[in-house]
C-alpha cells in the first residue's frame, strides 16, 4: 500500500503509544477505533504493531501478511533483490469504510524465532526508526503497544509524542496503571493519559464503554456513534492534540481533552 504525504504541514505527525497495562486490555481494538475516528475525520493514519507475542493487529487485515513489521526489522541484509523492504511493503489498508481518510496497518505475523530477533535491542533501534519513517508520511502514526517489559516497547514509547496507557475497568487494571506508570518513569518515560476500557476506572482519564460490536469484524464500531464513538473521538483528539471536525459542534471536542495531553 502507498502512503499519503503528511498533510500537517509539520513535516512530523503526532505519534501516539499505546501501551497495555495489562494482558488482555484491548489496547488493540482502541487503537484500530481511534485510527477510523480519525480516517472519519479525513486523517491519514498509520498504524504500527509493537505488541510481537500476541500478534493482534494482524488480525484486521484481509489476505497474506508478507512481510510483516519484524521482517523490516531483522530483515537488514536485503533478501528482497537485495535490498531490505521498505516500510509501504508491509503496509495493508484497514478497510475503515466509507471515510475521507485512510488507515494502514503494520502488523506482526511472524513465527517464533523471527519474533526472537525483531526483539534485540538492534532491532528496537530500527523500530524507532520505522515510527519516524511513517511520522514523515502519514499524518498520525498509532502503535499498538504491550505491557513494558521488551525492547520495541521501549523504543515505542521513546518515539512517541504522547503515551496512552490502556486498562480495563477492573482491579486487575487499577493494578496494572500503577505498575505501568512505574515502568514507563523507569525507561524515562510517562503517561500523557490513561484510557479505561469495558467501563469505568477511577484513574481514568478517558473511559470508553463496553460495545455488543466487539468482534474483529464488527470493527470500527466508533463510526456508529452513541457512547463509544462519542469515547473513542475523546481518545483520539486526546492523544493526537488536535480537534475532530464536528460540523454541529461549536466547541469541539478538543475542549474537554486537551488538557490531558503531555500532561
Amino acid at each position: 500500500m502507498s502512503e499519503t504525504p503528511n498533510q500537517s504541514g509539520t513535516g512530523r505527525s503526532t505519534v501516539a503509544a499505546f501501551v497495555g497495562a495489562t494482558g488482555g486490555a484491548g489496547t488493540t481494538r482502541t487503537v484500530v477505533e481511534t485510527a477510523a475516528a480519525l480516517a472519519a475525520d479525513g486523517r491519514s493514519v498509520a498504524v504500527l504493531d509493537a505488541a510481537f507475542a500476541t500478534q493482534g493487529l494482524a488480525d484486521y487485515v484481509a489476505g497474506r501478511i508478507d512481510p510483516d513489521v519484524t521482517q523490516l526489522l531483522v530483515d537488514t541484509g536485503g533478501s528482497n533483490g537485495g535490498r531490505a523492504a521498505d516500510l509501504a511493503a508491509a503496509l495493508y489498508e484497514f478497510d475503515a469504510g466509507d471515510v475521507a481518510g485512510e488507515v494502514a496497518v503494520c502488523p506482526a505475523h511472524a513465527p517464533f524465532t523471527r519474533l526472537a530477533r525483531a526483539k534485540s535491542p538492534a532491532a528496537a533501534e530500527r523500530f524507532e526508526s520505522l515510527v519516524g519513517t511513517a511520522a514523515g508520511r502519514f499524518d498520525h502514526v498509532l502503535v499498538d503497544v504491550p505491557p513494558i517489559a521488551a525492547n520495541q516497547a521501549v523504543a515505542a514509547v521513546n518515539a512517541a509524542d504522547t503515551v496512552a496507557v490502556v486498562a480495563p475497568a477492573t482491579p486487575r487494571g487499577t493494578e496494572g496503571v500503577q505498575q505501568c506508570h512505574e515502568r514507563l518513569a523507569d525507561v524515562g518515560s510517562g503517561a500523557s493519559l490513561v484510557v479505561s476500557t469495558r467501563g469505568e476506572l477511577e484513574t481514568a482519564d478517558i473511559a470508553v464503554p463496553a460495545t455488543d460490536a466487539d468482534d474483529v469484524a464488527s470493527a470500527p464500531a466508533c463510526l456508529g456513534g452513541g457512547s463509544f464513538g462519542a469515547a473513542i473521538e475523546r481518545v483520539a483528539a486526546a492523544v493526537t492534540g488536535q480537534e475532530l471536525r464536528k460540523p454541529d459542534d461549536d466547541g469541539g471536542l478538543l475542549g474537554a481533552v486537551g488538557e490531558y495531553v503531555g500532561r
